[in-house]
């Protein structure tokens, strides 16, 4: 039987590894259909940041309660992972708490911390569950949220009571059979046990919890890639890549400081054009002129709402929701990878269609892009403020897509409101927004030393 077990277990860890790394190679395809511009080297801020939000949660802790709650969960999710050690051990060998007689005191004292921290986490899952489905925050009940979103973030708190369940009845039963263990909480509850349970029947109880433990474990791995707490893993190459300048801070076009640069040089005026030079591309249209930076970040996105609960936009009522211009940035990544696996050469670009056979990202042409699923509505109601970025506990920012995307309606498809127009041509007329010259707008000064 325990052979049995062993190879049940061998089978199973390599199924769920075999599926998942096929969706997170997917994953990391879809990210890396972005452009592949360079990236400010300075490792020693970005490993800073990793190590105070990624991993220290830093920004969580500007809503306390939340983010009270949302440790216990992460830091029992950290722990676990030594008793979930010891379960890939105990099933692959045929042990049974295999650390026990190597850690001798420590063992006991190691478990009764992920004990107390599991009921913690349980606790917390109980507060969240609360907060989405009975109190209905505001954020959690936003548009963009209805359907598979809500689902989602109420499965993996599902998922996560059955899985403190799990470890509370492994140790419960294990300890009512062995009280030489010492857990302090599965200690209180093994006189609901009772004192005629055999000992086969405690047994059994303990293999359903530990396979209990490691199933949900492993569908957790596998659901994990189609899930928003894929951020648990992205998170930390998220906040590494995140932008370092300034927030609020734009990047100029080249294209157009260049040609801006020009106009001060004399000698440019007589500069013959690179007539091979490839036409210049102002903006995004698509996820595959994103960087690839800002694809990671919206399959990052926890979809917590934070951005939306603080975008003046959004709190005004207009159609803007960051979070949605993530979310929906991901799921076009999704559909353009999902296209490429299937090779659907109806997609292939028409100067090429007659000349290759395969579908891929440089050749990919739906007739599709992301303005199909976020409307000029939305990217102009943005005010370009930074509170989005701002309040992102993982360093997203909603704000850089917005203005690529405006800056290729504006740029490469003419599309700005009349009032718009207005003031692109004041500024290049006058050098401002107002419609007239810069000597008019100092008269005041002279007209009051006078």
């Amino acid at each position: 039987m325990q052979y049995i077990q062993q190879i049940i277990f061998a089978i199973l860890v390599l199924a769920t590894f075999g599926i998942a790394a096929r969706k997170y190679k997917f994953v990391y395809r879809n990210v890396m259909l972005g452009t592949q511009e360079p990236i400010e080297n300075n490792p020693a801020a970005r490993i800073k940041n990793t190590i105070m939000i990624a991993l220290g949660q830093k920004k969580m802790f500007k809503r306390p309660l939340a983010a009270v709650m949302h440790l216990f969960i992460y830091v029992a999710f950290m722990f676990t992972q030594i008793e979930l050690i010891e379960i890939f051990v105990d099933g692959l060998f045929g042990t049974h708490r295999f650390f026990r007689p190597y850690l001798s005191i420590l063992y006991p004292i190691i478990i009764n911390t992920i004990e107390f921290l599991s009921l913690g986490a349980l606790i917390a899952t109980f507060v969240f569950l609360s907060r989405r489905n009975l109190l209905k925050l505001p954020r959690f009940t936003m548009s963009e949220m209805n359907g598979w979103p809500k689902l989602d973030g109420n499965l993996i708190l599902y998922a996560e009571t059955i899985l403190v369940c799990c470890i509370f009845l492994m140790n419960s039963a294990d300890m009512a059979h062995n009280s030489d263990y010492g857990f302090i909480l599965s200690g209180l509850l093994t006189p609901l046990w009772g004192d005629t349970i055999s000992a086969d029947s405690l047994h059994i109880a303990e293999r359903i919890g530990w396979w209990g433990h490691i199933i949900v474990v492993f569908g957790f791995i596998n659901y994990l890639p189609y899930s928003k707490h894929l951020h648990i893993m992205l998170a930390f190459p998220n906040t590494y890549f995140a932008r370092l300048s300034p927030k609020g801070e734009m990047k100029n076009m080249d294209d157009v400081q260049q040609e801006v640069a020009s106009m001060f040089d004399p000698e440019a005026a007589f500069a013959e054009p690179d007539m091979n030079a490839p036409m210049p591309k102002f903006g995004a249209s698509d996820v595959t002129e994103l960087h690839w930076t800002s694809v990671l970040a919206a399959y990052t996105c926890t979809e917590c709402g934070r951005c939306s609960s603080v975008c003046p936009a959004t709190q005004t009522g207009k159609k803007l929701s960051p979070r949605k211009i993530m979310m929906d940035v991901r799921d076009r990544a999704d559909e353009i990878g999902t296209n490429i696996d299937l090779n659907k050469t109806e997609f292939i670009n028409a100067e090429q269609k007659d000349q290759v056979s395969v579908l891929t990202a440089e050749n990919y042409d739906d007739g599709k892009s992301l303005f199909d699923s976020i409307s000029e509505e939305e990217l102009r109601a943005c005010t370009t403020c930074s509170a989005c970025m701002e309040a992102c506990p993982i360093m997203i920012s909603p704000m850089d897509l917005i203005v690529e995307l405006r800056r290729n309606l504006i740029l490469e498809k003419s599309q700005s409101p009349e009032e718009w127009n207005a003031m692109f041509n004041a500024v290049e007329n006058n050098g401002a927004p107002w419609a007239f010259s810069p000597d008019d707008r100092d008269k005041w000064i002279t007209d009051a030393n006078s």
